[in-house]
């Protein structure tokens, strides 16, 4: 059986900030049970979700003075997972026996992120994208969504033009310009970039006056997170040196179920948040029901599995890369 050890040595976001609350918060992350909290100084802490004594979840808990406190016996444990208090036993001093097993948090672009394998850590964070995409662009994080499938899916999706002119027609792309031209796609450090991707657009940005192509590029250097940058043509009425991009960053829950967020980084000013929100969301759910319909789930890595056409590159390198990083968890052979 896959063990999955890389998908543990890297990042993963599993909830928005804004969910830690006085309450502990319980996730699934990799088939794994993670229990949050913020201790008395709003520091995050996470810990598998299950008590070394008889197995109770965490999460059923509360916080007492900054520690976490089990529901069935009311061990307390601070957020490196020492026991520091065992009440049936008061003068007694818990030690390895009785510690819970932590994993390492940060917070970043208005998410909480985790690593199990923090020992072991492969990579820094899937991206820097407030950094990287500044620009004095406006940063809105969209979601999550939850989709029944494999996070692999979702990702191929995202780096997937052809499908516009179907699954967003009127939005994203037109039936009546379908083609997509030739494109790069080109190694990088720790993955891959997809340059020159032009699609037709009935609407290139919110400054449009009219259709026109639009050029895509995407890097991705995490198997469940990319960035798209997005820059329309000069007859689109868009003023010179215009883009916005938009990373995608998943939470594999379980090998086919996924939790989906986008971080935007977006010129318009104007706009109510939830006008701009309103859209990335409309875009996914046409999205969902695609996604939720292929089988299998789990992308298929084996040659001839699926078909590809020349349009397809960017999917044959993203499997590639896949399969060169290990990659098992949402994937099959």
């Amino acid at each position: 059986m896959p063990d999955h050890t890389v998908e543990r040595r890297l990042w993963h976001p599993v909830c928005n900030i804004s969910d830690l609350g006085s309450s502990p918060l319980a996730v699934t992350l990799l088939d794994k049970q993670i229990v949050l909290w913020r201790d008395e100084k709003q520091v995050i802490h996470g810990l598998h979700d299950r008590c070394p004594h008889r197995g109770a979840r965490l999460s059923a808990g509360k916080l007492s003075n900054g520690l976490l406190q089990c529901a069935y016996h009311g061990w307390k444990f601070d957020g490196a997972g020492v026991c520091k208090w065992v009440p049936a036993m008061p003068n007694f001093q818990p030690g390895q026996a009785q510690q819970a097993c932590a994993v390492t948090v940060q917070e970043s672009m208005g998410l909480c992120w985790l690593c199990i394998d923090s020992a072991k850590l492969k990579t820094e964070l899937p991206v820097d994208f407030d950094a990287e995409h500044q620009h004095g662009l406006r940063k809105i994080n969209v979601g999550p969504f939850e989709v029944a499938t494999s996070a692999p899916r979702v990702i191929e999706n995202f780096l997937d033009m052809a499908h516009f002119s179907f699954v967003h027609d009127g939005w994203l792309g037109d039936a009546s310009h379908t083609e997509i031209p030739d494109y790069s796609v080109e190694k990088i450090d720790k993955g891959f970039q997809i340059l020159n991707a032009k699609a037709w657009q009935p609407q290139a940005s919110v400054f449009a006056k009219q259709g026109a192509f639009v050029t895509y590029s995407y890097q991705l250097t995490h198997p469940y997170s990319a960035v798209l940058t997005k820059v329309p043509d000069a007859d689109s009425g868009v003023k010179p040196g215009y883009e916005e991009s938009i990373a995608i960053f998943i939470q594999p829950v379980s090998p086919e179920i996924s939790r989906v967020w986008f971080r935007m980084a977006v010129a318009d000013f104007e706009r109510d948040e939830a006008e701009i929100t309103n859209f990335q969301e409309t875009i996914f759910m046409q999205d969902k029901p695609i996604l939720e319909s292929q089988r299998p789930r789990r992308l298929p890595l084996q040659p001839g599995a699926e078909s590809h056409v020349g349009t397809d590159k960017a999917s044959v390198a993203y499997r590639h890369y896949l399969k060169q990083s290990g990659i098992t968890f949402g994937v099959c052979e």
